[in-house]
């Protein structure tokens, strides 16, 4: 597996794996078992990012990667994420106060099985707590030796400006793909005018860029998508058909999956970048991961951005947008 940077220092594989839906999300949710076995099939196969948070589950997430990976701590770099209340052990609201975050770091690190986290990351920004404040909490872990790197989610190019002034920030994390790419207008040349690197989450648009959910596709009732307007409005299923078809377009002169275009693609927007798709399967990871070794050309690239296709419908539902920091 190639590496790639983030940040000035933080080496990790050139493809992570994003760890949430082993937990929570995509239902059926899977066997524990299975999934304890498919993070060290992983490893094996030269992945060494691994993407979890303390809401996911919430804390069982953290507790699956914790066991799974506890053999192999040293080889492999573990991000998880704060930003939440969760101190009735369900999801409350933004919480991003000192003592909390400091609380939510012992405990991950006890479900992590683990003396420091590689990469910590507020989840989303908390309007009630300059992020100067935040980054100076974190700044006093790192030098406390829990934690090694700081990161941010889902944050504007000010806010990260501001937190890089007070700690470096190594990495952000945000949605990015071919139907999500917001991020090229402020937020990519912010990050690379000041050395921090990018962890796009859904580089597979949730799935969708897979081809393998259309207008007729009936999504569990429980399974987060189905409140999300990209997935529950069939004209907007339908319209956004236009992107599956363009990348199987170019998936048959490569012999390869859509999948593989879609995360190659990404990849192919810089070495700084470093998707974390995930998966509960282990076809589906062997298939993610082998688009690490696809080139796609100079015309295959001025392909996909000549055709200019707008996704219809909206990422997120009004609940969800409300925790996106402009």
């Amino acid at each position: 597996m190639r590496t790639r940077t983030l940040g000035s220092t933080l080496t990790v594989s050139a493809m992570g794996l994003g760890c949430m839906g082993m937990s929570q999300s995509y239902h059926p949710i899977p066997d524990r078992g299975d999934m304890l076995r498919l993070l060290r099939d992983a490893v094996d196969r030269g992945v060494t990012f691994f993407d979890t948070a303390q809401v996911y589950g919430p804390f069982g997430n953290e507790e699956l990667v914790g066991e799974a990976l506890s053999p192999v701590r040293d080889e492999v770099v573990i991000a998880t994420k704060f930003g939440f209340d969760l101190s009735s052990g369900a999801v409350g609201g933004l919480d991003s106060r000192a003592d909390t975050i400091r609380r939510g770091v012992d405990e991950s690190l006890r479900r992590l099985r683990t003396d420091r986290i590689d990469l910590l990351y507020q989840h989303r920004v908390d309007p009630a707590v300059p992020i100067e404040e935040v980054a100076g909490t974190v700044a006093g872990l790192v030098e406390a030796g829990k934690v090694r790197h700081f990161g941010l989610s889902e944050a504007g190019a000010r806010t990260i400006r501001r937190a890089h002034s007070v700690h470096p920030v190594a990495a952000l994390q945000s949605e990015y793909s071919l139907w999500w790419r917001e991020p090229e207008g402020s937020i990519l040349p912010t990050l690379r005018e000041l050395g921090i690197g990018f962890v796009p989450f859904s580089p597979l648009g949730k799935g969708f860029l897979t081809g393998a959910i259309d207008e007729g596709t009936r999504l569990a009732e429980a399974d987060f998508r189905a409140t999300l307007p990209r997935f529950s409005d069939e004209e907007a299923l339908r319209a956004n058909r236009s992107f599956v078809d363009l990348i199987r377009r170019i998936a048959a002169r490569h012999d390869a999956t859509p999948a593989q275009v879609a995360l190659a693609w990404v990849l192919a927007q810089g070495d700084d970048v470093v998707p974390i798709p995930g998966t509960t399967k282990l076809p589906r990871l062997e298939e993610n991961l082998a688009a690490v070794d696809l080139a796609l050309t100079e015309d295959d690239l001025a392909e996909i951005d000549g055709a200019e296709i707008q996704a219809v419908g909206h990422r997120y539902s009004d609940v969800h947008e409300r925790l996106i920091d402009r």
